[in-house]
């Protein structure tokens, strides 16, 4: 079997992990637009005595902020937070529903990016680097295991919000990696993916032959070029045959019980983020690798009554309140939670200061993009249930305790998969790239692991 022939192999019937896989699969929960923690998870009593109060110079100096101008003000949470569960996790008055999941689940309040705009800080988390071009976390873990289900996709990609992430479809790509372990992009109405049925006329038994074709040709190309990616076509067209069969099933929630349906808040025929949740418990347990979830909508600047944390941010986050909870609950309830890694976040944090965009404070209130500290949260997957890690200081600008960068975060995941972070790699550009980076300062987070 040739070089090529072995790859497809490898990328169909899946690799042997390193070391012992806790997880069997991922669903990452990407809040696009970047959350605010000081609404949600990272309770500051002190920010909310220092409202309204000018922010102090220290804070300001030699900084760089997307939208804030000048002297800002202070800005306390106007939500009120309590402590939940054995763990006396703090919460917001915005998450009731999952605040009962709080013993389940590990807050991370330290996480720190060092990029503060969209597009690079979600490329950086899930590609490991700023710029186009590299390859994303779900292709790294499909080009490293493989798929378990060779009628389904090993990564699948979920957008709701009304539009797709900053970063576009590059957070879901292959980059230099084979393109059969790119993210396919699948939606909750219509056809689950575009151009994946046969046009009018077409039997199944013609298409069959016109792949039959393809194969003959593609593999005497392959034969003269030498090149792998020929053979990644070739498997590509056979997994887009059966994926006509295998995809319609999966992707139609319609036939869920009534009391799933409830549960979840979810509505058959329309795009959302509570489809996407239950769409991801369908995938993960037909074999899906890796669920990518994007839900755009989370950057709330306070520029108008649309992106104002009181009257925006409420509403919002009261539908992934219920769609989230309803995924950990439902994959505990399956026996799937344990196996699943969960990851919910955004790609930084927001400012302990209102944003006074160009200098002046408008009628609506909102925060800015900030970087040096935010929250994340995981679960499942051989994760710590009911563990609050890492701090902020008094405002939550700054990490002062157990601080983790996206690079620790992709290597945790990897880690969890049964993949080495610092040995997965593949040769392009004269090095060997890695999800992680050429660098070593990367960690794999040991004191989240059960």
């Amino acid at each position: 079997m040739g070089l090529a022939n072995a790859f497809l192999a490898e990328a169909q019937g899946g690799k042997k992990p390193g070391h012992t896989a806790k997880a069997k699969a991922v669903i990452f929960l990407h809040m696009a637009g970047a959350p605010s923690q000081l609404e949600l998870f990272d309770y500051k009593p002190e920010l909310v005595k220092y409202d309204g109060k000018p922010c102090p110079d220290e804070l300001l100096k030699g900084k760089r902020f997307a939208f804030i101008k000048g002297v800002p003000r202070m800005l306390g949470t106007p939500y009120k937070f309590k402590q939940y569960g054995q763990a006396g996790t703090w919460m917001s008055e915005l998450l009731p529903q999952f605040s009962t999941m709080a013993d389940e689940v590990t807050v991370i309040r330290s996480m720190s990016t060092d990029q503060f705009n969209h597009a690079p800080a979600q490329l950086f988390l899930h590609t490991g680097n700023p710029r186009f071009g590299f390859a994303s976390m779900g292709a790294w873990a499909t080009y490293g295991l493989g798929t378990a289900n060779e009628d389904l996709p090993g990564f699948v990609v979920l957008t709701s919000g009304g539009n797709n992430p900053d970063g576009g479809k590059s957070l879901w790509g292959s980059a230099f990696l084979p393109s059969v372990h790119q993210g396919v992009h699948c939606r909750s109405h219509g056809d689950p993916v575009l151009y994946l049925s046969d046009p009018q006329g077409m039997t199944r038994g013609v298409r069959r032959k016109t792949i039959d074709a393809m194969k003959d040709l593609n593999a005497m190309h392959g034969k003269q070029a030498g090149d792998p990616e020929t053979e990644a076509r070739m498997g590509q067209y056979e997994l887009a045959y059966r994926m006509q069969i295998s995809v319609p099933k999966v992707m139609d929630i319609s036939k869920e019980p009534a009391v799933v349906h409830e549960a979840y808040g979810t509505e058959p025929g329309k795009t959302s983020l509570a489809n996407n949740c239950l769409l991801a418990r369908r995938l993960v347990e037909n074999g899906v690798r890796f669920v990518q979830i994007f839900d755009w909508g989370w950057d709330h600047h306070g520029t108008s009554k649309r992106d104002d944390i009181q009257y925006a941010l409420r509403p919002h986050i009261r539908s992934a309140d219920q769609a989230v909870t309803a995924l950990l609950k439902d994959l505990k309830q399956r026996g799937l939670l344990d196996e699943t890694l969960v990851v919910w976040g955004g790609e930084f944090g927001r400012t302990p200061m209102r944003e006074n965009r160009g200098g002046t404070e408008g009628a609506f209130v909102g925060r800015d993009h900030h970087p040096y500290a935010y929250t994340m949260w995981m679960a499942g997957g051989g994760i710590k249930k009911g563990l609050n890690f890492g701090e902020t200081d008094d405002i939550g600008y700054y990490v002062t305790k157990n601080k983790m960068t996206p690079r620790d975060l992709q290597a945790t995941v990897l880690h969890q998969l049964g993949l080495d972070p610092h040995k997965l790699h593949y040769p392009y550009l004269g090095l060997n790239q890695r999800l992680i980076g050429p660098t070593e300062e990367a960690r794999v987070m040991k004191e989240l692991l059960a």
